[in-house]
């Protein structure tokens, strides 16, 4: 295996997942460039007997000729002429993993791409799962993706035939300020403590950022470099980042701008107000898809009452960028 900076946890499961005497749906999930497929790939190297990656704003007919590519280069002695339906994609994956012998671990990466519109991906997935492969003892279907609340309400909250089908839920959050130093250490760069802090709360935890942080700048230069460059990573990552991960993402970014005013948080009435944002059912909602996702938190204030729990920004980047990067492009706009 690679060598990966903490995740012992998500390790420990996957590689339990694969030792059981059972099949097992294993889903992953987390915001974009948390190296998700990352992990998977360096827990399974070559274990793998089929994988694929779904396709960005891909037609259905795109999606089942890259699915019906993968069949095809994975299982070269037999002829798969392309699919037109989903289930028949599934039914010839069902075809070539009967002629496997062993532990079969099937990885489907960024699955809602596969989903597009009137496709039946989900009721094919189902059938896939229910029909066939939770009968075996020997199926790891892996599945991941970064667009949360497709994820949540799709797949791990599905009230249709893959309800409670999901045996294994794997969060992946960003990095602990601890796992930010250990994986500064492994790249050789040598920033002390505060510098470190100084970066954590200019970029969070996310791996892919601090993948930016090259040895020899200090934090501050770096942070310059990575987030107010013309050609910096995170100069215009923020809107791309919510687009990635949630429909309707302008709502989520109307909380969060919201959020972003006031450190301690605000309660359900304040935050609508601000927000513009109706109180219903779609409000709740989106709460719970940023609090799922690792950008805000709901707590309950010391001696207060479940009634006056606050809502609270907790994502180091969406703060940094709101209070300072955003604020510079304005500036650099009107000039």
């Amino acid at each position: 295996m690679e060598n990966i900076v903490g995740r012992e946890k998500e390790i420990s499961i996957l590689n339990s997942v694969y030792n059981l005497g059972k099949s097992e749906f294993i889903t992953m999930y987390g915001r974009r460039r948390v190296e998700k497929t990352f992990l998977i790939r360096s827990v399974f190297k070559s274990k793998f007997t089929f994988q694929i990656t779904g396709l960005a704003n891909a037609s259905l007919k795109q999606q089942l000729a890259n699915f019906n590519l993968a069949i095809s280069n994975t299982d070269t002695k037999n002829d798969y002429e392309p699919a037109t339906d989903w289930l028949t994609a599934f039914s010839q994956l069902t075809k070539l993993l009967n002629s496997k012998k062993g532990k079969k671990i099937v990885f489907i990466d960024e699955l809602s791409w596969f989903d597009t519109r009137n496709s039946k991906f989900i009721q094919a997935l189902e059938h896939f799962w229910n029909s066939w492969a939770s009968a075996r003892n020997n199926i790891k279907l892996i599945v991941c993706g970064s667009a949360t609340s497709w994820m949540i309400n799709k797949l791990i909250n599905n009230k249709g035939g893959l309800y409670n089908r999901i045996t294994k839920k794997i969060k992946l959050l960003p990095f602990t300020l601890n796992e930010c130093e250990k994986y500064l250490h492994s790249k050789r760069i040598n920033l002390n403590r505060y510098q470190i802090v100084q970066s954590y709360m200019s970029i969070g935890g996310i791996p892919f950022y601090w993948d930016e942080v090259k040895p020899g700048p200090s934090a501050m230069q770096n942070i310059e470099n990575i987030c107010f460059s013309e050609t910096g990573l995170l100069q215009n990552e923020f809107k791309n980042l919510y687009r990635s991960l949630f429909n309707n993402y302008d709502k989520h970014i109307k909380i969060v701008k919201a959020l972003a005013k006031k450190s301690k948080g605000l309660n359900r009435d304040e935050l609508i107000n601000q927000s513009g944002l109706p109180n219903a059912g779609s409000t709740t909602r989106l709460l719970d898809e940023l609090e799922e996702s690792g950008f805000i938190r709901k707590y309950i204030p010391f001696e207060k009452k479940y009634r006056n729990s606050l809502y609270q920004l907790v994502d180091f980047y969406s703060h940094f960028y709101l209070k300072f990067i955003a604020n510079t492009q304005i500036t650099n706009t009107d000039n």
